[in-house]
């Protein structure tokens, strides 16, 4: 197997870092880092990739959610989502689960998710959090995505393989790669730990697969499809679309879940404490 240059060193400094287990194998990290290291094309797919952002449609710069209301243009409100058709095991507790949710909030006592407890959102949900805009800040090798509420980070590596599923660490982010193709940015996501629901609070397992076409419509226009896909708890795929403008002059604020008063009770009601105690 040939190794690009340098990789071959990078790659001898990270396994004698690391504590390779009994079956002779890296750890799952290690897995992670020695796939981005030798990716086929060394130098070359670096300087295509470089040359691909200098020519890719222009995604920098913060961007709020779009909200179309009456008399929007139509070419820029995003389609209907896809229905959701869960596989019979889970396709009851979600349903209960999301009656339960329907009571609550018509008698005022929205039942708590994990933000009330300062637990990021994580992907996909983090992509859409009520009005917070997204900062984007495309580079050649990576696009980073930064969202205003809970401050969360995602890095895309750009023209890089993606790992199999069972060797990339779960986590709240996941591991994403991304490629142009033309002027979409295509996104593929994988890694993301169970505990972390998805759209509309969906249950999913470990071998959930998140695809993202980001395309500009306009230059202050822009658009997420996203398409969900899990053989464990879907039936067939979900797929969305989120809706961003450009906000030319905004500036990014610190989000800090630092004076959170918010509380979950023995019912599971959130409640907010008025004064402290």
């Amino acid at each position: 197997m040939r190794i690009a240059a340098g990789a071959s060193l990078l790659l001898a400094l990270f396994v004698s870092a690391e504590v390779v287990n009994s079956e002779g194998r890296l750890p799952r990290r290690g897995r992670l880092l020695a796939h981005r290291s030798l990716g086929e094309g060394g130098q070359a797919a670096q300087t295509a990739a470089q040359t691909t952002a200098s020519t890719s449609p222009d995604l920098s710069g913060v961007w709020a959610p779009y909200r179309p209301g009456r008399g929007a243009d139509p070419a820029l409100t995003p389609p209907p989502p896809s229905p959701i058709v869960l596989k019979p095991p889970y396709a009851k507790p979600y349903e209960a689960r999301r009656a339960a949710e329907d009571e609550a909030t018509k008698r005022g006592e929205p039942l708590a998710t994990a933000a009330v407890s300062c637990v990021p959102y994580g992907m996909p949900r983090m992509m859409a959090v009520a009005l917070y805009p997204v900062e984007i800040i495309p580079q050649p090798k990576q696009i980073t995505i930064i969202t205003e509420a809970f401050s969360e980070v995602r890095r895309v590596y750009m023209n890089q393989p993606q790992p199999p599923i069972d060797e990339v660490p779960p986590g709240y982010y996941g591991h994403s790669v991304g490629r142009w193709e033309g002027n979409t940015l295509v996104v593929d996501t994988v890694g993301i730990k169970e505990s972390v629901l998805a759209y509309q609070m969906l249950p999913h397992s470990s071998q959930m697969r998140i695809t993202e076409r980001i395309r500009l419509l306009t230059p202050d226009m822009l658009h997420d499809q996203i398409t969900i896909e899990d053989p464990v708890v879907l039936e067939k795929p979900v797929v969305y679309t989120l809706a961003y403008r450009r906000l030319p002059n905004y500036k990014m604020v610190e989000f800090v879940c630092e004076n959170n008063r918010e509380y979950v009770d023995e019912k599971g009601a959130v409640r907010m404490r008025v004064k402290d105690k």
